[in-house]
């Protein structure tokens, strides 16, 4: 891609990320107080805030396939398929909060593309531990095959794997004792959690937080993996987390290679 266009980029999907937080936030009180004033209120300045972001981003054209996404969020359909007035306020943050994930999933395929086989080769050379490394990159393409197939638990366990390895390999090159100034809790890296090590990291500056994106699945894909009959868990792991987890892996891969 353009260089000169990944600055602009990067601004972007940072502002989008924070406005997905603050649409979560208000999304779980709405669901426990539907009519929670402090909620109201906040739902107000968060749907003028994404409406101007929604604006900047389809150049301010209402023919946008985000603008119209946009707009038909605050509507619904009866039985018949006309509009009809009001929609529940806690469905209008559900929707705008999947308006500003295609958003987000536009823009990281911008910056994650790649023009040259080279460039693929090398892919996760930023990682410091050179056994990790093919290893990785192995399980990259496989994820990509099984993604491609349709094995979205496959695809998205790959995914989580591949993050979980090189979160844990940037975190050990940091060191413990630069981590516990930044808020880690004691012990080992190897005994921490997997949402412990994206948290660790995000607090010690190695990652942003683009790893809030992760659908809840995602963050229990340990329990998942090591599952000897998975009936008992009734998870069912969809195209769209598994094609949003491999999204969430390419920000932070980009997030600790900076150059890239």
């Amino acid at each position: 891609m353009n260089e000169s266009l990944r600055e602009p980029i990067e601004t972007y999907l940072a502002s989008l990320d924070g406005l997905i937080r603050r649409g979560c936030t208000i999304r779980d009180t709405l669901a426990t107080d539907p009519i929670d004033a402090g909620a109201m209120a906040a739902l107000r300045t968060w749907q003028e805030d994404c409406g101007v972001a929604v604006n900047q981003l389809s150049g301010g054209s209402k023919g946008h396939w985000l603008a119209r996404s946009f707009s038909e969020a605050f509507l619904m359909r009866s039985v018949s398929g006309l509009a009809v007035d009001e929609v529940p306020p806690v469905e209008i943050v559900k929707r705008l909060l999947g308006v500003l994930e295609q958003a987000v999933d536009s823009l990281t395929v911008m910056i994650t593309s790649r023009s040259s086989q080279i460039e693929s080769i090398h892919r996760f050379d930023f990682v410091r531990d050179p056994e990790l490394r093919p290893i990785v990159e192995q399980a990259y393409s496989d994820g990509q095959r099984a993604l491609d197939r349709g094995d979205y638990e496959l695809a998205l366990l790959t995914a989580c794997g591949i993050l979980d390895a090189i979160v844990t390999d940037a975190l050990q090159h940091k060191g413990l004792s630069a981590l516990r100034a930044a808020g880690a809790p004691a012990g080992r890296i190897a005994d921490w959690s997997f949402e412990t090590r994206l948290a660790v990291a995000e607090r010690a500056g190695l990652i942003r937080n683009g790893c809030a994106r992760l659908p809840s699945v995602a963050r229990t894909y340990r329990d998942l993996a090591g599952a000897e009959d998975r009936r008992g868990l009734q998870v069912t792991v969809s195209e769209p987390d598994a094609r949003r987890t491999r999204q969430v892996l390419r920000v932070v891969m980009r997030d600790l290679d900076p150059g890239r």
